[in-house]
């Protein structure tokens, strides 16, 4: 009869961002290893807090499926001698597997006919098969930063305090990091004191619960979530949802108690992001909104713990976060008392990187790799004034108080002071937008001096980096060069600029040529970045819904210009679902497989003989007049449709003209055409790497 195993692993508290991963983990490793030891079971649930980490398998068979197994021998006609008696080989198989000749089997493998021993294993009791892999389950679990604890070499989250393991009613008794798996656990922390028993995995859930322990994350979160919506709505406010914030709430507490303060509304004359910051990035509190979309002076936090004696709590949260909030205030007054330019002095003492200079310097680059930028993107006189007077206070709020203090506001106090100090709005937009996209799914920036100053400020730091020497490796990424790579190529597309990658690259390692000793060559720095942009649009194309042969296809026609490259990728795809596209495949592949043989593409017109390659050079001629402006207008679909036209023509060709004649001198005419043709294709997209179905 079938019955439900639980496993609690109980630690110390483990910080939120190791939860959901270890979820998953112990989900996966479960499913293996119950599979791989022919254990059959119903449903895998896991659930978690940040003591406990919690597995329930419900119908688990009471034994392993019984396992048959076929282990090939010697052939048939090796088995005996001309006498019929067994020979050696056969007996010492036997001997081997531990059968007996009438055991054996014949299987045929060819013309050939073997024999074959069938070793039948009965299955073992579930509960003894479960004491020996569950300690697997725990130990296979891998975190970002593990711990030691004691004597011990194990490695894990937070040190182990105890461990649950029951099958049905009975405990599945195993023994790790010192100690022994039993059906005592342990309710909240501070609203229940000693263990309890459990008698079997329904009586745990029911148990716990009791215990002031919501023990499945999706309860708690929309739990949270609910009471936090209630609490702002009696406020006259609301709050927008933040999910990562309520995600990490959601995985550090027990029995969540959400509860609403407020602060003195004299401090909603500060900037809305010096409020809002310490609230969400320190205290982790939701801060509330007003129906107008202005900040109230409200919170709403959340506790570890029942509603007794809220409003002591509620008054302990309001006094950390008034302190707080006269931090912020005192910082942004003394921070005021200085215009932001005269900060600028202060960053050639902070270092960007080592070997790669100051941050002053690294302002002095951006400012002109944002003028080379600017200047593709047809920037005026006025607005190329703008962009340097952006990149020059670009990073000058790093040296400020608040921002010292708060660093994830770095931009938005740059904006904020350049406002106050009387700098164009343009310019104070610029210095903010200059950081942006801060994360996935971030905003991009959207005014020229915002894009040419962030381009030139990822742009210079990846470029720095390549250079000497660092680059990401794995799952290490120290200075975020992926994330930036991606925020570049993100940037080109939102605003549909037509940039080169390749003079960016070179903008940018001429920036670096005075002062700083590179490790690199430029040529060598260029294909490294090349190919790691490469990479990075592999990723955008295929998020945008193309599939793998179309983007290899886009990609090896280039992509030094990354919005060519999403255009042609978008066109592609679209002309894919077209009658016209099996015509240009076959145009394609018939020319591309013999002109791979072309050692020049130049041809001469008098060399054509046959009525077959003088009509296809006719067409071919017109072809290219025709399509070369076509691409230059990036009107792609049509392009390719016009190529599809000429099949017809080629087809006659090939029925006609033998290419690879003697005549060296008519076969390199004929492969030059051929080449002209699939190179006319190729300026567009590889399509001998598209995989043509049937």
């Amino acid at each position: 009869m079938a019955k439900d195993f639980l496993l609690e692993v109980g630690i110390e508290e483990m910080p939120a961002r190791f939860l959901g991963p270890a979820l998953g983990q112990l989900k996966e490793l479960a499913a293996k290893m119950l599979q791989e030891q022919r254990i059959n079971c119903g449903d895998i649930a896991t659930y978690g807090t940040p003591r406990r980490l919690v597995l329930h398998v419900k119908d688990v068979a009471e034994r392993q499926s019984d396992l048959e197994k076929e282990i090939k021998g010697p052939a048939k006609k090796a088995a005996y001698d001309i006498d019929g008696n067994p020979t050696k080989a056969i007996q010492g198989f036997l001997k081997s597997q531990g059968v007996n000749l009438e055991d054996l089997v014949v299987r045929p493998i060819g013309q050939v006919e073997y024999l074959y021993a069938i070793k039948r294993e009965e299955g073992r009791p579930a509960a003894d098969v479960l004491a020996e892999i569950t300690p697997a389950m725990i130990t296979g679990l891998h975190f970002p930063k593990p711990m030691r604890w004691g004597s011990l070499e194990m490695r894990f989250a937070r040190p182990i305090r105890w461990l649950v393991a029951l099958y049905g009613e009975q405990v599945v008794p195993f023994e790790l990091a010192n100690l022994k798996s039993d059906r005592y656990t342990f309710g909240h922390r501070f609203l229940t004191t000693g263990g309890f028993e459990i008698l079997n995995p329904d009586d745990y859930f029911n148990r716990i619960r009791a215990a002031y322990v919501l023990v499945n994350p999706a309860e708690r979160k929309e739990i949270i979530w609910r009471q936090i919506q209630e609490l702002a709505a009696a406020e006259g406010g609301r709050v927008e949802p933040d999910e990562d914030l309520l995600e990490e709430i959601t995985n550090i507490i027990e029995w969540p108690t959400a509860l609403c303060g407020s602060f003195d509304d004299n401090y909603l004359n500060l900037p809305e992001a010096v409020l809002v910051t310490p609230m969400r990035e320190h205290q982790r509190y939701f801060p509330v909104m007003g129906e107008d979309g202005k900040l109230l002076n409200k919170f709403i936090a959340v506790r570890n713990g029942t509603s007794a004696h809220i409003e002591i709590v509620t008054a302990g949260n309001e006094k950390v976060l008034r302190a707080r909030l006269a931090d912020a205030a005192f910082f942004f007054d003394e921070d005021l008392k200085r215009p932001l330019a005269e900060k600028v002095e202060g960053l050639k003492k902070i270092v960007f990187l080592e070997g790669l200079g100051s941050i002053a310097d690294k302002v002095d680059r951006i400012g002109a790799l944002a003028e080379h930028i600017s200047e593709t993107m047809g920037a005026n006189g006025v607005q190329a004034e703008q962009i340097q007077r952006a990149a020059l206070l670009a990073k000058a709020d790093l040296v400020t108080n608040m921002v010292y203090e708060f660093p994830e506001l770095q931009g938005l106090m740059g904006r904020e002071y350049a406002l106050r100090n009387g700098e164009d709005p343009v310019v104070a937009e610029a210095i903010f937008q200059h950081y942006l996209p801060r994360s996935a799914g971030d905003q991009l920036p959207d005014t020229l001096a915002g894009r040419s100053l962030s381009l030139a400020d990822k742009m210079d730091t990846i470029v720095g980096c390549f250079s000497i020497g660092i680059q990401p490796t794995g799952s290490q990424d120290p200075y975020a060069l992926r994330r930036q790579a991606l925020g570049v190529c993100n940037i080109i597309i939102d605003g549909r600029l037509h940039i080169s990658l390749d003079q960016i690259i070179e903008w940018a390692y001429q920036g670096y040529s005075e002062g700083v000793e590179l490790k690199q060559e430029l040529n060598q720095v260029k294909n490294e970045i090349q190919e790691f942009f490469k990479q990075r649009l592999r990723g955008i194309l295929t998020d945008r819904g193309l599939t793998y042969d179309t983007v290899e296809a886009i990609l090896a026609a280039g992509f030094e210009d990354i919005t060519d490259v999403v255009e042609r990728g978008q066109a592609l795809a679209s002309f894919r679902s077209e009658p016209a596209f099996g015509a240009l495949m076959t145009a394609f592949n018939r020319a591309n497989s013999l002109a791979k043989h072309a050692k020049v593409s130049d041809m001469v017109e008098e060399r054509l003989e046959h009525p077959a390659e003088v009509e296809l050079y006719r067409q071919l001629t017109l072809l290219i007049k025709e399509v070369q402006p076509l691409v230059e207008k990036r009107e792609y679909t049509i392009a390719f449709e016009r190529i599809a036209g000429i099949k017809d023509h080629l087809n006659n060709f090939f029925e006609n003209v033998m290419v690879m004649v003697e005549d060296q001198q008519v076969k390199a005419n004929r492969l030059a055409m051929l080449k002209q043709l699939t190179d006319l294709s190729l300026s567009m997209a590889d399509f001998s790497k598209i995989v043509v179905e049937g």
